[in-house]
């Protein structure tokens, strides 16, 4: 499964510390982009992730971040 303008490192991160399914990041992704959203709202709004693993997600997302 393709997952086009994301990064793989990120995906990775998702499927690997998060455990998140192919399938359900392929919702996430059709979502944001159908949507203007991000895939970690949702990935939230879907009930995916909690709110601890939203801040994971932006604590991994900030240190992935280009200085």
């Amino acid at each position: 499964m393709s997952f086009p303008n994301t990064p793989y490192a990120f995906l990775n991160f998702l499927r690997q510390e998060l455990s998140l399914s192919e399938d359900s990041l392929a919702i996430a992704q059709r979502q944001a982009q159908d949507h203007h959203g991000t895939i970690p709202m949702v990935l939230l709004q879907y009930g995916l992730i909690g709110l601890e693993d939203l801040e994971r997600i932006y604590d991994w997302l900030e240190q992935a971040r280009p200085v």
